[in-house]
């Protein structure tokens, strides 16, 4: 319900930029789209052609640039930062965290990222420089470097006079950092805890020491799965040697997330997860060709099995008919399995100990089901050729090819993880290659021996 208000409610914004638009308006835009909240204009200026994006941006006023930019995509960051020199960059990230900083940064040239630092004041590089050290995609990639830290020998009450001292708190400060002399984390001291504690009982009394810190290499998918599971707002991050780094909050994490959903959904069709619903047709297509390309090559090695059998088929009209559901019936259990098994993997579910369990199970499932659907379809088969054998041989056919995508399905992602191989990326396209073949070939193999 809320998703189809804020549908409605962006479609309302569309509408009437596009008539200001076409009555020139543009001072009616610049005041609609610089009053919006930074997300908001983001999500607008995201939901236009590029022309008209190129409109809107020029409007936004100097001041909410950074603001707005640290909300779009990668690829529309990236259209608008290359029309910018290092200068107008820096002076438009100025204020942003650094972690904020650091994802923008990331969509220029080398040469651009070190003219931008150059012209920052040296605290700002530093703590920019220090993220960028990172991999975007690990946690110090994805940390913030803005944290409160306390010592365990003060009292609560030091410490409430320390967070008066401040002008404001970082966002999403939902405790203090506890760590020695030497910046080495030792525990969380909540907010809440502070404040309804004793004022005269020490920081060590009464802090939490159970929550182990995040390593700065951890990849961003684990640190979203551990925010998921113990609810985290906010985690410190350390190196090796437990020295304190920074922290990763929670909207952060809900851009991992995201992206990741993202990326298994658009990588099954062999596109980019930061891919431009408005993207110019000279840069949609060509990336579209390449996935069809890899396509066609599989589509010609399922062709090529079914030449094999062109005789067969030339007596047994019936069999170019039932053929696509045999390949059919396939690729949907193995898609079934696969995405199971890829959800798994995403998850943290899947290791050596029960991938053998997972792989038996999916096999029992492929093996049932087979059955089942193989007496169904062999049943509708006799009754609609009026021929005993046909149904015999599909319902053969059938319970092999399922058998078959269910094997598949659980082994493609599992033995593409161990390769360094994205299994969302490449598994759809071998699974239905797999399957067509296997289909096809059970299929057509069994009705020339028994048509012979």
């Amino acid at each position: 319900m809320a998703a189809s208000a804020e549908q409605h409610y962006t479609e309302s914004q569309l509408e009437a930029i596009n008539q200001a638009l076409s009555g020139g308006g543009f001072l009616q835009i610049r005041r609609m789209i610089n009053g919006l909240p930074p997300a908001d204009a983001a999500h607008l200026i995201e939901s236009t052609p590029q022309k008209v994006r190129a409109v809107l941006w020029q409007l936004v006023d100097i001041e909410n640039e950074g603001d707005i930019l640290q909300y779009l995509n990668d690829e529309v960051q990236s259209q608008f930062l290359r029309q910018m020199d290092a200068e107008e960059v820096a002076a438009m990230t100025e204020g942003l965290e650094a972690d904020d900083i650091a994802d923008i940064l990331q969509q220029l040239p080398d040469r651009v990222i070190r003219e931008v630092l150059d012209s920052m004041d040296q605290q700002d590089r530093l703590r920019i420089e220090h993220v960028l050290s990172y991999d975007e995609d690990s946690a110090g990639g994805l940390m913030n470097t803005d944290t409160i830290t306390v010592r365990p020998n003060i009292t609560l009450d030091v410490a409430l006079r320390y967070l008066r001292r401040h002008d404001n708190l970082p966002e999403m400060t939902d405790s203090l950092i506890v760590v020695n002399r030497n910046d080495q984390y030792i525990g969380l001291l909540s907010l809440r805890k502070l404040l309804v504690s004793d004022p005269n009982v020490t920081v060590r009394e009464v802090m939490d020491t159970e929550v182990e810190p995040i390593p700065a290499d951890l990849p961003a998918a684990q640190v979203a799965t551990l925010f998921q599971r113990h609810d985290w707002v906010s985690a410190p991050v350390v190196d090796a040697e437990h020295n304190l780094l920074g922290r990763i909050t929670i909207d952060d994490v809900v851009d991992v997330i995201r992206e990741e959903s993202d990326h298994s959904l658009m990588s099954m069709a062999g596109l980019d997860e930061d891919e431009d619903t408005f993207a110019a047709v000279l840069t949609t297509a060509p990336r579209r060709a390449v996935w069809l390309g890899i396509n066609l090559i599989t589509a010609f090695i399922a062709s090529g099995v079914i030449n094999m059998f062109e005789g067969t088929i030339e007596k047994v009209v019936a069999l170019a008919v039932l053929m696509p559901i045999v390949a059919s019936m396939g690729g949907v259990a193995g898609t079934q399995t696969l995405t199971v098994v890829i959800r798994g993997m995403a998850l943290g579910h899947i290791s050596r100990n029960n991938s053998r369990w997972l792989v038996s199970r999916e096999l029992l499932v492929g093996a049932m089901n087979g059955l089942v659907w193989a007496l169904v379809i062999a049943l509708a088969a006799t009754l609609w050729f009026d021929d005993p054998m046909i149904g015999v041989i599909i319902a053969a056919a059938i319970v092999i090819n399922l058998i078959t995508a269910a094997l598949a399905g659980a082994l493609l992602p599992l033995a593409m993880k161990s390769l360094n191989i994205d299994p969302a990326l490449a598994g759809g396209v071998v699974l239905t290659t797999v399957t067509d073949v296997v289909g096809f070939l059970s299929f057509l193999g069994l009705a020339s021996l028994f048509y012979a």
